[in-house]
């Protein structure tokens, strides 16, 4: 009986991926996602995924937005002030309309995001205006930042 119970056990735990040197295929999928990317600007999927972003900021389209989001999205570098949220911002300060003429620009690869615009990519040093960043999440493509000017050092 203690055997069967102990083979048992290791049987869950080889299918969890507990077992030492397991790979689980949600962590290869994770890993995959942390990979470089190669120039994604002309594939099909991610064209798809922009045309849909930019429909959905063209109509401010708060639950479409959100729900392509990544959930840690960066729209500004310090910390938010208590209530304060990505739309709230972009309304009071007044930038959908850089948003929605960002998503038209060219996007570029840097690490595991395609960026827009592509002088980003070319001299983040000294690039000081708008930009944003998709990158993929579990396999789908998600928009992760729209921030301005550099950060602080």
């Amino acid at each position: 009986m203690f055997v069967r119970t102990v083979v048992a056990a290791l049987a869950v735990c080889v299918c969890l991926g507990i077992a030492p040197g397991c790979k689980t295929p949600y962590k290869k999928k994770d890993d995959e996602d942390k990979k470089p990317l190669k120039d994604q600007s002309g594939d099909t999927n991610f064209q798809a995924f922009l045309g849909r972003l930019r429909i959905a900021v063209a109509k401010h389209d708060l639950d479409v937005l959100g729900s392509m989001m990544t959930r840690d999205f960066g729209y500004r570098w310090d910390a938010p002030p208590p209530g304060e949220t990505v739309f709230s911002y972009w309304d009071q300060n007044a930038i959908w309309p850089e948003l929605n003429a960002m998503l038209h620009e060219k996007f570029a690869p840097s690490g595991v995001y395609m960026v827009a615009p592509p002088q980003f990519v070319a001299d983040p040093d000294n690039y000081t205006g708008y930009r944003a960043g998709m990158r993929t999440v579990g396999g789908s493509w998600k928009f992760a930042y729209f921030v301005a000017g550099q950060e602080p050092q």
